[in-house]
């Protein structure tokens, strides 16, 4: 049930008293001047104000949250956030949920400046940032209201504007009605400033002014009064859903900088552009490194849960971070020197186990280069493709619990090298199974151009190509072009397998991983009559052997018989590869 909230006055006096706060879960203020003038002039008018959503937080909890003030004197470079608060002890709090921008736009109008740049000015220069107050024209026109629908002339400017002498305007500072009274000091305010001809229009316009802030009630909210921070985060996003969307994830955030003694904020979303710049490029969230900050600390469930976000796991996370960070960083250089990137990892959670396991025993980014750990670094390298080829996903729903399990099974099996077999038991018992069937295998030979599993299972077939250079191709044998209807019709091709044909240019018997070099000097040649013109007959057994692609006919018409002939070769490499088993593990 909705209830009555009082006059403006009342309202602000409670924020300037810290007894409305704001919640950590909170955004900045992004209102512009514009929209604050247009918010009186919609008060003035008599429009609907909106109702608000407040939280009522009970003293027993009051110090577990960090809050923040309303922002009263806006600065764009020196104070354009919300200060923070120091903590609350047995003190009852209202943290608003919705209307914060409403709010902070009446603590402003009426209590508050604003100061934005001057257009061309440099961002060092003093004078670039006027201090510019709410100021109403007490003599503006009404009439039916602009184009905007506005009525009222409100406006931000410096007290040198607002005072210079113009017979038309009236500029009454707008923060000087909470000190005033009505009736008839207000006329006599007015007569001092205005001729009698000029006197009643501006009471009018000011007596309003006044009944808005004073003795309107015009606000209503609505009271959360549960102390389950995880039912009001839920609440929060719901709320917010007309504008730009918070992610649950977003506001734990928020909830973890207000807990960080520096800007977490800052170090978060740096880490992840520093991610993000590694090799070919990456597109890793903040989520994600959220979630990693919970793993490699060892917090919790790694679960985005509100109490894996309270002051003591903050406090935990903040003094790992550099080695949190360290061994991100570590970790993505590795999947990069794997040839993966944004196009080609199909699932970023990959990465956490991995990140881990770095974390773990401490390596650093000698572990990249160093000759000793090459066979550990290809044991998480086939783990990983393993992972990423499964159509069913392993990096989907339970993925909280997996990551839980797989933290478990590396601290206890994972200082020496990265523990293979004991992962697997532990995804298999998890309906996670890294092992394949044969109609598993039967889908992965039939894999498609662009599907995103692609260069995981090329990589995997064809290890010998360079992909730490990042200059690999996926190729098609038989060129793609060679498949369209007006080169079809050149063959003898019969018409009625064109359509197959298509197909099967794009499936994975009709395609290889190439350096980029030699895809680029291969273009749309054929197979057979590019490998005659650049190859020896030795390097062309050795290419078509390390390819498989056995024998490489010169025309289309013989197109089927490789394709065929391919698709077996490479199932039984899959086979040899990955294994095989009759039934999905338990």
């Amino acid at each position: 049930m909705y209830k009555p909230g009082g006059t403006i006055r009342e309202t602000l006096e409670s924020i300037q008293q810290n007894k409305f706060v704001l919640p950590a879960i909170q955004r900045e203020f992004v209102w512009k001047p514009e929209q604050i003038a247009r918010l009186f002039d919609s008060l003035m008018q008599g429009y609907p104000f909106g109702t608000f959503l407040y939280w009522k937080v009970d003293k027993s909890n009051s110090s577990k949250y960090k809050f923040y003030s309303f922002v009263c004197n806006y600065h764009e470079r020196d104070a354009p956030h919300c200060p923070p608060l120091s903590v609350f002890h047995d003190t009852e709090l209202t943290a608003v949920l919705d209307g914060q921008q409403r709010l902070t736009a009446l603590n402003i109008g009426l209590c508050g400046s604003m100061a934005w740049k001057l257009p061309g000015k440099w961002k060092n220069n003093p004078h670039a940032y006027p201090v510019r107050h709410l100021y109403l024209d007490l003599l503006a026109e009404h009439g039916d209201g602009d184009e905007g629908g506005e009525k009222y002339r409100f406006e931000f400017l410096t007290e040198e504007r607002a005072n210079a002498e113009k017979p038309e305007e009236c500029w009454f500072k707008v923060s000087e009605i909470l000190g005033m009274q009505s009736g008839p000091s207000m006329l006599a305010w007015l007569n001092e400033r205005l001729p009698q001809e000029k006197t009643n229009q501006a009471f009018g316009t000011l007596d309003q002014l006044y009944q808005v802030i004073h003795n309107k009630n015009l606000l209503s909210y609505y009271e959360e009064t549960s102390q389950d921070l995880e039912k009001v985060l839920n609440i929060f996003i719901r709320m917010n859903s007309g504008g730009t969307v918070l992610s649950y994830s977003d506001l734990l955030l928020s909830i973890a900088v207000a807990q960080w003694k520096d800007d977490a904020r800052k170090e978060i979303h740096t880490l992840v552009d520093e991610l993000n710049d590694t090799g070919d490029g990456f597109g890793f969230s903040k989520d994600l490194v959220l979630k990693a900050g919970l793993m490699l600390a060892d917090i919790g469930s790694v679960g985005f849960k509100v109490e894996n976000f309270n002051r003591h796991n903050m406090e935990i996370l903040e003094e790992r971070w550099p080695d949190v960070k360290k061994s991100l960083k570590v970790a993505v250089q590795l999947l990069a020197s794997f040839g993966f990137n944004d196009k080609t990892l199909r699932a970023d959670s990959a990465l956490l186990p991995i990140a881990y396991y770095v974390c773990h025993r401490k390596l650093d980014s000698k572990y990249l280069t160093k000759s000793k750990y090459n066979e550990d670094r290809q044991a998480i390298r086939k783990w990983l493709i393993r992972s990423l080829l499964k159509a069913s996903g392993i990096w989907g729903s339970g993925l909280d619990t997996l990551l839980t399990a797989l933290r478990e099974t590396i601290s206890i099996h994972g200082d020496e090298e990265f523990p293979v077999g004991k992962l697997q038991e532990v995804m298999g018992k998890r309906g996670k199974s890294l092992q394949f069937t044969d109609e598993e295998i039967d889908e992965l030979v039939e894999m498609q151009y662009g599907d995103k599993r692609l260069f995981a299972l090329l990589s995997l077939l064809f290890p010998f190509v360079d992909v730490t250079n990042h200059h690999f191709h996926v190729d098609h044998v038989f060129p793609k072009s060679r498949f369209n209807k007006p080169k079809l019709k050149k063959t003898e091709v019969p018409k009625e397998e064109w359509d197959e044909l298509k197909e099967m240019c794009n499936s994975l018997p009709n395609l290889q991983l190439l350096e980029g070099g030699e895809n680029i000097e291969k273009q749309a040649e054929m197979p057979a009559k590019w490998m005659n013109a650049t190859m020896k007959d030795s390097q062309r057994t050795n290419y078509c052997d390390n390819h498989v692609l056995g024998d490489v006919p010169d025309s289309m018409l013989e197109f089927r018989n490789f394709y065929d002939a391919r698709q077996t070769a490479l199932k039984q490499k899959i086979v040899d590869l990955l294994g095989v088993v009759k039934e999905e593990a338990e």
